[in-house]
């Protein structure tokens, strides 16, 4: 199925320049990371504090899509400058599904729908990357299958944001959407652990 992880090649071609520019001003893998975090974590505090501002339905696409850019920026240059770390594997990982939660969790006031979903909707999320991490783990294979990984999360999220902002009304279908999302990530997930039973 179709996933934004499929263009992850031409993304990265597009940051290089920049990668290369930050590593010279000392830049490193685990700060562009942490910096992920944080903003992750802003983004969060501003949809939870912020919800009522429709200017926030536009930092919040903005703010995805930088913290897709760190995200790509922080493995180009672990694997391009030879910076693979342990401690770098734990914070890109750990700090995926902290990052999520913050931004995800505000998302029933943001969008005005039931908390349930929005927990069901991280809920999956976080075993969705967890199965692949298993992979990783048992297999030798970090697994990225979609739909609904990591990326398409955010595209998702950032796609509906931007679109409420601009006055679509969408408001009406936003909980039926994040339901098939939910369906989507049962599928993603059962695709990334299907390789593991496959080679078990």
């Amino acid at each position: 199925m179709i996933s934004v992880y499929q263009i992850k090649p031409y993304f990265q071609a597009l940051l290089k320049p920049v990668m290369v520019g930050l590593h010279r001003i000392g830049c490193t893998p685990n700060l562009l990371t942490l910096l992920g975090i944080l903003l992750s974590i802003s983004l969060g505090y501003n949809c939870y504090q912020n919800y009522t501002e429709n200017v926030s339905y536009l930092i919040l696409p903005i703010g995805l899509f930088i913290r897709m850019m760190l995200n790509a920026l922080d493995g180009m240059m672990a694997r391009t400058y030879h910076l693979e770390s342990k401690l770098g594997a734990v914070l890109n990982e750990l700090g995926d599904i902290v990052s999520d939660i913050a931004i995800f969790y505000p998302l029933y006031l943001f969008f005005n729908i039931q908390l349930e979903v929005v927990l069901l909707f991280m809920i999956l999320g976080i075993i969705n990357e967890t199965a692949g991490i298993l992979s990783l783990a048992l297999i030798q294979e970090r697994r990225y299958d979609g739909p609904m990984g990591k990326s398409d999360r955010a595209l998702l999220i950032g796609l509906l944001s931007l679109l409420l902002y601009f006055g679509v009304p969408l408001k009406n279908y936003l909980l039926y959407i994040l339901l098939v999302a939910c369906v989507l990530l049962i599928v993603s997930t059962v695709k990334r652990c299907l390789p593991i039973l496959k080679k078990a």
